[in-house]
């Protein structure tokens, strides 16, 4: 194990960083920091709703193999990047260092758009949880008014649970991770095992490929509108199956990470789309059988507004409420996993990407604790920036929070994008040399699928889930007349914000690098000779262990 380190060292000099982490993560405990990130208990609970309003059971169960598969292929096409350059700063170094002209500036955007993507991540985990956690309450005082306020308060609350356990050794978060994953696969099976079992007069399995009730997106049409829906209920497996990247990000704290790293990266995709398709067809099976109930569910009442409370409806109305109970703290559990998982991939990248000063007041933010051997300053620039952005979940009006399907479209494109920058830059480079985890010359046909994937999924995130101005929400809090008709008064605005939202990012991420970072971003940086990275181990080895 010492010689596996010291490998690890010696390769992480060549690439002109010091060992500033400790690398005290084993094979599973990486896997376990994108296990939990893509959470199927966060994701393929929280947006559950997308699967049931678009196209229903078949979108939800079709689509975890779509998407698997071609998450897959992104995943192993970045593997192979990582294998090569296992560093903290992940994707925006790989750019610099596939780019064959202009590499400071390919860097630039691939970093501030994994950033945002990572930002995204933070706010709509947090927030989704919060908005279970009011549930939760509200499961044993059904007087807790559940707002945007309230909802608000308890994910600033959450956020600074995370950054406090961030904050602490490394080890801590190994702990906790390594605890996610078996959180998460005996929580998938005693969820399952219930829905599966327990309910009655339910649509039972066999509702897998149904439909679901016309009209609740308000689109209406005939096949065009059927694939435009269909299409659009993939997001709901696509917003799971992301954050795969912060094995690359802890890479520089794990052990043989040019093999353990890239292979946590493919793991991490297959078993998450194959645990969430049986949690997922559970919760299918659970489904009531009228669509007026179906409908209920999606969009629930006058006092719980909120679509990201589809499932522990969905969980209430199909078992007893001792048992209910039960199994959304189970899901509330494992968001909480997720969320801090997802803090701590982003504290690595941002300490990254301020060690190489692409940040304003990099300095502050590359900052080691020194005692714990974590970047507790990027850990709360992370908290903040997530704080803001989930600031945006208290525009909401009616049933549909707007703001969250922005969160989720800010997560996935800001992520996607920055995987699709050194996954093409890869395929237009001949000189890029291979590490020991690799595709065998097959990364043309998965690189270039990977990112027609991308494009695809990027124009969707972009697109209109619900007609403008549907009505949901009829003066008594129902939906629709007993003739079909909408019943609802309130016209809110369901205008998909992650289109404008990205296009400002990206403006701003231009503008900053034309008026300013081209003249001093020159990309990653070495940071001394072999000597004098010597010298600053030297000194956090003795710091660590008390001899300093």
């Amino acid at each position: 194990m010492t010689n596996e380190v010291d490998e690890d060292r010696a390769h992480l000099h060549e690439m002109g960083y010091a060992q500033e982490l400790h690398r005290g993560l084993g094979t599973f405990s990486n896997f376990a920091i994108s296990f939990s990130i893509i959470s199927i208990l966060a994701g393929g609970m929280t947006s559950f709703w997308l699967g049931m309003v678009t196209s229903g059971p078949r979108v939800i169960t079709i689509g975890w193999v779509v998407v698997g598969f071609f998450a897959l292929l992104v995943g192993m096409a970045m593997g192979e990047i990582c294998s090569s350059y296992p560093t903290a700063g992940g994707l925006y170094y790989w750019s610099a260092k596939l780019a064959r002209k202009n590499a400071p500036r390919w860097a630039w955007f691939t970093g501030y758009f994994n950033l945002l993507g990572q930002i995204g991540v933070i706010a709509s985990v947090d927030y989704a949880l919060a908005i279970f956690t009011g549930y939760f309450i509200r499961m044993f005082d059904d007087t807790f008014k559940l707002t945007a306020w309230t909802v608000f308060g308890i994910f600033l609350l959450i956020l600074i649970a995370h950054g406090l356990l961030n904050t602490f050794s490394v080890n801590v978060v190994k702990i906790l991770g390594d605890v996610s994953v078996w959180w998460h696969v005996v929580g998938v099976a005693i969820i399952a095992g219930v829905l599966f079992i327990a309910p009655t007069n339910t649509r039972g399995i066999g509702a897998a490929f149904d439909a679901a009730p016309p009209g609740l997106t308000g689109w209406t049409g005939g096949f065009f509108v059927t694939c435009y829906l269909f299409a659009l209920g993939l997001l709901l497996a696509q917003y799971t199956i992301t954050g795969f990247d912060a094995s690359a990000h802890v890479s520089e704290e794990t052990k043989g990470a040019r093999t353990e790293a890239p292979k946590a990266i493919v793991r991490s995709i297959y078993i998450s789309a194959i645990a969430a398709l049986i949690l997922n067809l559970a919760m299918i099976s659970a489904l009531p059988k009228d669509d007026a109930s179906y409908t209920a569910i999606a969009f629930g009442g006058g006092n719980d507004t909120f679509l990201v409370n589809a499932a522990p409806r969905l969980i209430s109305s199909a078992v007893g409420s001792g048992m209910a109970k039960f199994l959304v703290f189970i899901s509330i559990v494992g968001q909480f996993f997720c969320g801090m998982a997802s803090v701590t991939a982003n504290s690595r990248m941002i300490y990254a990407f301020s060690r190489d000063n692409a940040l304003p007041g990099s300095k502050y933010w590359h900052k080691i604790n020194k005692k714990t051997r974590t970047p507790t300053n990027s850990v709360w620039l992370g908290v903040v920036l997530a704080a803001i952005t989930g600031s945006l979940s208290l525009y909401q009006k009616g049933g549909y929070s707007t703001a969250f399907f922005a969160l989720t479209g800010i997560c996935v494109i800001g992520l996607y994008i920055s995987y699709a920058i050194p996954i093409y830059l890869r395929l237009t480079n001949p000189d890029f040399v291979v590490g020991p985890w690799n595709l065998k010359g097959r990364h043309k046909i998965v690189g270039w699928v990977s990112l027609a994937w991308i494009a695809f999924i990027t124009v969707l995130f972009f697109s209109p889930l619900f007609w403008p101005f549907w009505p949901i929400w009829g003066n008594d809090n129902t939906i629709f007349n007993a003739d079909g008709t909408p019943s609802g008064f309130f016209k809110q605005n369901n205008f998909n914000f992650t289109g404008p939202l990205i296009a400002l990012a990206a403006i701003a991420i231009f503008a900053y690098w034309g008026l300013s970072g081209r003249k001093w971003f020159k990309g990653p940086m070495v940071q001394g000779t072999p000597e004098e990275l010597a010298a600053i181990e030297h000194e956090l080895d003795a710091l660590e262990h008390g001899t300093l």
